[in-house]
């Protein structure tokens, strides 16, 4: 009983948030809460798309090159280099109306800005899969994520477009296919 009379508030609280912490310690131990780590699913190689809208080169060369890697920082992070899997490109465009209800627009290259061009560049990565999506770098990509891709002579701002996860085919996958190929050898 003389103990608890000099027992502070402040003992107290640090006694409770002790207890806490061991009571959360234990639940991970036994299972009944998932850490970060058991929420990861699978790692799986992706493919990443981002877009640059009206990236200005004089140059006859295109900054982005097949093969190449780029390095790329996700949400003003630094992540690493990646290998540029595909690289497409055309002149800005804008919008001509016509006379034709059928057709009541085209789309002209824009005179106007010579020198601009949209890319839209694929990477690769692997990336840990959760049930919210594809991780890489510690972060989350999805559609609309802002991106910069900087190489040896550009540094460009853009936004990913597109995420495919690549998937490896199972070994069950691969000996479904052998037995329905021995069955079809076995039939003829």
């Amino acid at each position: 009983m003389e103990f608890l009379k000099k027992l502070r508030i402040f003992d107290v609280v640090i006694i409770l948030v002790l207890i806490a912490a061991l009571l959360i310690g234990l639940l991970t131990l036994i299972g009944k809460r998932a850490t970060s780590s058991a929420q990861i699913e699978a790692i799986e190689p992706v493919e990443i798309e981002a877009l640059f809208r009206g990236v200005a080169v004089t140059s006859a060369n295109s900054p982005f090159k097949q093969g190449d890697e780029t390095f790329i920082t996700i949400r003003n992070v630094p992540y690493t280099k990646l290998k540029i899997k595909r690289v497409a490109y055309e002149r800005k465009k804008t919008i001509v109306p016509t006379l034709n209800p059928n057709k009541p627009f085209v789309l002209v290259e824009d005179v106007s800005s010579p020198f601009q061009y949209d890319y839209l560049v694929t990477v690769s990565d692997n990336a840990k899969i959760t049930a919210d999506g594809a991780v890489v770098g510690g972060n989350k990509i999805k559609i609309g994520l802002p991106v910069i891709f900087e190489g040896r002579d550009y540094k460009l701002p853009g936004v990913v477009t597109n995420i495919t996860i690549i998937s490896q085919p199972s070994e069950e996958t691969n000996s479904d296919i052998s037995e329905q190929v021995q069955k079809n050898q076995d039939v003829h």
